[in-house]
């Protein structure tokens, strides 16, 4: 386990040159970064394990019922026939991320991942108290590592719960864990996959998931500009390199702490006066992803800020003002040009997320409270009945939008016809759909060309009312006369 600077021979912060898996141990550095992420990181996780135990309006605020096709957002109910709904949602998530994304770049990856905040503020400190500080002779007893795994185990297995518990809801949930998995084989082993894949993200791949999986790093090469705010290395203060040497003014030969030569003292003749970054290498071991922030930006720096604590510590010791490794952009901190958020795009995004967000609000208060279709039924196109009326089969699909059971009503708006089903009203109970085989019956002299468009009205108990318009197939005047021709 190493934990030396990334050379440049190194494809990946976690390959070797060799080929083989270079396990990263990250020194945690305290400071006002870390203490910030940790008061954001347990909050998160707070949120994140309690949040599917609240109900608005008898529901979890985030539940995404994929085998119901129902997709519940803070006391609202999608589903796949709000299609633009769904759509629009989406676009103003995603835009939001880009817009942050340019503003402040990976800030999401380094403050609110859940891959960051668990790894970081809860499976890698248990593994440090029983197994030892980076850097420092092991705790010895055979019994720890067992124990890590136990414990890495349990926490997956409970991570691995909260997270379905956003896709399958608290109830049916506790009825798995609490039942025997012989009644509920397909959700328990459900549960037993996610575990062990929790289990080898947070105890195996760990840091990989940033660096190789995750899609987010390579996302920011298109999103980012040198505006962007980015943990930066100062070169013009840092470079050259080098150890500090001896301050010339040793009072006594008992004084044997290092004195650091200021801004004032000068250097031996034909020795090369360094920058402020004494080459300690501390920013790279503190690296949950193990690269050197030196190198300048890459898709592999999440935005930690843990190189900016560490170095602010080695600053504050040799007496150098703090910021060598600080927030900032590639054109304040490269360039020399003055900050500026204002930017075409980051006024473009947030101008898109507006609109976007109104439409989708509009739409949203303006839904109605059922979703209707009427489809053709099988068999023939239409039943020519013995008194001369005109049947056609067809299938009326209401999805019930709303919290309470529902009556509905069929008939036909645009001409002296009636509906015929099973029941006289169809009742359809919250967040229910029915799909009922019903009959139309039309007189014969309406069809034109052997074509209607039959108006179908359902209208429901809760005041809801909409027309849906069914082509339907007839006879043709001269087959209606023909048929009469054959009678007579």
């Amino acid at each position: 386990m190493t934990s030396v600077p990334v050379g440049k021979e190194r494809v990946l912060s976690t390959l070797n040159a060799d080929g083989t898996r270079r396990w990263l141990r990250p020194r945690p550095s305290p400071g006002r970064y870390l203490n910030a992420r940790k008061v954001v990181g347990y909050s998160l996780i707070v949120f994140f394990v309690g949040l599917p135990h609240v109900r608005i309006a008898g529901k979890p605020p985030i539940l995404l019922d994929i085998a119901s096709r129902e997709f519940t957002f803070f006391g609202t109910t999608l589903y796949p026939t709000d299609t633009l709904l769904l759509a629009l949602l989406l676009l103003t998530v995603f835009l939001s991320i880009f817009f942050l994304t340019a503003l402040f770049g990976r800030v999401w990856c380094g403050w609110a991942c859940p891959q960051t905040v668990y790894l970081e503020l809860v499976y890698r400190p248990i593994e440090r108290l029983l197994e030892g500080a980076p850097g420092r002779k092991a705790k010895a007893g055979a019994w720890r590592k067992p124990l890590r795994f136990a414990i890495f185990l349990l926490l997956s297995f409970g991570l691995a719960n909260t997270f379905l518990a956003y896709f399958v809801g608290t109830d049916a949930l506790s009825r798995w864990v609490l039942g025997s998995p012989l009644d509920h084989p397909g959700p328990f082993l459900l549960v037993v996959a996610v575990s062990v894949m929790m289990m080898f993200d947070f105890g195996f791949f760990r840091e990989q998931l940033c660096i190789i999986a995750c899609p987010y790093g390579r996302f920011q090469s298109v999103m980012l500009d040198r505006q962007s705010l980015i943990i930066s290395y100062d070169p013009s203060r840092g470079e050259p390199r080098g150890k500090k040497k001896r301050s010339s003014r040793v009072r006594s030969t008992s004084d044997v702490s290092l004195k650091i030569l200021s801004d004032g003292d000068q250097a031996d003749p034909g020795t090369q006066q360094t920058g402020d970054c004494i080459d300690c290498g501390m920013c790279v071991t503190t690296c949950p992803t193990g690269i050197d922030i030196r190198d300048g930006l890459q898709l592999e720096c999440i935005n930690c800020a843990q190189c900016i604590d560490a170095c602010d510590t080695v600053m504050d010791k040799v007496g150098r003002p703090r910021g060598l490794i600080r927030y900032g952009s590639q054109a304040t901190i490269l360039d020399g040009v003055k900050q500026r958020f204002v930017r075409p795009h980051t006024v473009l995004y947030p101008a898109i997320i507006v609109v976007l967000a109104s439409v989708f609000i509009g739409l949203l208060i303006t839904r109605q409270s059922a979703y209707v279709s009427v489809l053709r039924g099988p068999g023939a196109p239409f039943i020519l009945q013995a008194d001369g009326s005109v049947m056609s089969a067809a299938r009326v699909k209401i999805q019930n939008r709303s919290d309470a059971t529902v009556l509905y009503t069929l008939s036909i708006a645009n001409a002296a016809g009636d509906i015929e089903s099973t029941d006289q009203a169809i009742t359809v109970g919250p967040g229910e759909t029915a799909d009922e085989p019903v009959a139309l019956r039309l007189p014969r002299d309406v069809f034109e060309g052997g074509r209607f468009v039959a108006d179908v009205r359902i209208a429901g108990s809760d005041g809801f009312e909409k027309i849906v318009g069914y082509p339907m197939r007839g006879p043709t005047n001269a087959s209606s006369r023909s048929a009469d021709e054959r009678k007579q």
